[in-house]
């Protein structure tokens, strides 16, 4: 082999070492970046803003005293926009741990509302990931209000509806079951409606901030 070969295949070796190793560099850079402080500090702020407004709860239906309305998940749906759906699902269940601290239910409640919430958010927060604009809001926010209104009659069912009602479960949300609809198609509507009315001021600050 000739020297200038040897030169040439030494640069093709350092070459593919080079472009080996990139895809590394920007994983590291990724999760960096993920965890910043920035970040991070505005996880901890929204977890504290949606744990604080949760407790501002409002009574809708007189036949069902226990379905409260709460503007909470508005900030979870935010940061679902603004972040991303990871840092969406983080947010709620921190919130509804927070929420297990003050909790009667032994926690079983706020369980049964990570799962709807969750439901609820995933889907714009994702499909926002990969195209953005107001179409795209709209439309996966209308798909939202259907799988948490889904997500919420489950959670009922199966667990909320057993732990209070106990024996007679089946039969109270049989009877309820439209009111029980009701509001969370209500609830849902109304924290979308807040989410797609703050998100671009919010977007905008944290642009600025480089978050």
């Amino acid at each position: 082999m000739s020297k200038e070969q040897m030169q040439g295949a030494g640069t093709s070796a350092t070459e593919q070492g080079s472009i080996s190793t990139a895809p590394i560099q920007r994983k590291k850079r990724n999760v960096k970046d993920f965890f910043s402080a920035k970040r991070l500090a505005v996880i901890a702020v929204f977890v504290a803003l949606s744990y604080a407004v949760s407790f501002l709860e409002i009574p809708l239906f007189p036949a069902a005293p226990f379905l409260k309305l709460d503007f909470g998940n508005v900030f979870i749906m935010l940061v679902g926009f603004l972040l991303g759906p990871i840092e969406g699902v983080i947010v709620c269940v921190l919130k509804e741990s927070l929420r297990m601290l003050s909790s009667g239910s032994g926690g079983v409640g706020e369980i049964a509302n990570m799962l709807s919430t969750t439901a609820f958010i995933l889907l714009p927060s994702v499909l926002y990931r990969f195209k953005k604009g107001f179409l795209t809001v709209a439309l996966s926010l209308v798909g939202a209000c259907v799988l948490g209104t889904t997500a919420a009659l489950l959670a009922n069912r199966f667990i909320n509806f057993p732990l209070y009602m106990g024996e007679n479960a089946a039969t109270v949300f049989q009877e309820l079951f439209w009111v029980i609809v009701a509001f969370n198609a209500i609830k849902t509507s109304s924290v979308s409606i807040f989410t797609a009315l703050l998100y671009k001021r919010l977007s905008n600050v944290l642009k600025k901030w480089k978050v």
